[in-house]
């Protein structure tokens, strides 16, 4: 009997304005072990405009390796 392997790319979900996007972790260059700064660093890099864009955005680690960064949420 044959077992197949099926390998999954983690990849990082980010709401910036006003659209979705979804990139893989490893062509941003982050790892287990990246902070939210460094997650921040990268997406400001890959959408070539300053990190402060990123300062209110909130970064969400998901178990299967995925990481969400989104605008922080306001009520009221």
């Amino acid at each position: 009997m044959t077992q197949t392997t099926q390998q999954f790319a983690a990849e990082v979900h980010v709401r910036f304005e006003g659209r979705s996007h979804r990139l893989p972790v490893g062509a941003l260059d982050l790892g287990n072990m990246s902070s939210d700064n460094d997650v921040k660093a990268a997406l400001s890099r890959h959408f070539d405009v300053n990190v402060a864009k990123f300062a209110a955005y909130v970064v969400e680690r998901h178990d299967n390796g995925n990481i969400t960064v989104r605008p922080e949420a306001v009520f009221g």
